[in-house]
């Protein structure tokens, strides 16, 4: 047996090793903290006067509850969007990563980091890593039921 034969099993496991090993290293943003869950159970009437915006399509209104607070999104008059104000980019920073509804409501901004995303709760910019935590909804009736 020559030598190189000798060492083709020694190579073929250095390979499998670097490739395992590499195999380990993902993009940046698995590495970002998550958002921490918590449980709720949240109801509101979309006729709430204090959500006027929850009677046009794509309208939006921030409401407690969740983490940070709830973004709701009326996308049409049987089907609504709810997301957690919380940005996912530095979730664990008390002074921002806390997202709201922009002047133009055309979309959604975290006015720390910059991060925008779309009122489907898509990034959109900024250094978000990921879309925004969206909770489950049901409609019954005027009765809007958030949860997680």
């Amino acid at each position: 047996m020559t030598i190189l034969a000798k060492k083709a099993p020694q190579r073929a496991l250095m390979s499998l090793a670097l490739v395992l090993g590499l195999s380990g290293c993902g993009d940046s943003s698995s590495a970002e903290p998550l958002i921490p869950f918590i449980s709720f159970n949240e109801s509101i009437s979309v006729l709430d006067q204090r959500y006027p915006q929850l009677r046009t399509d794509n309208g939006a209104a921030e409401i407690p509850g969740g983490v940070r607070g709830l973004i709701i999104v009326r996308q049409n008059a049987t089907t609504y969007l709810a997301f957690e104000r919380n940005c996912p980019y530095r979730p664990y920073d008390a002074a921002c990563s806390t997202v709201s509804i922009d002047a133009s409501r055309l979309f959604l901004a975290d006015a720390c980091c910059s991060s925008q995303f779309t009122l489907q709760g898509q990034t959109r910019g900024g250094p978000a890593p990921r879309p925004l935590r969206q909770y489950a909804t049901s409609l019954s009736g005027n009765l809007l039921t958030i949860t997680n």
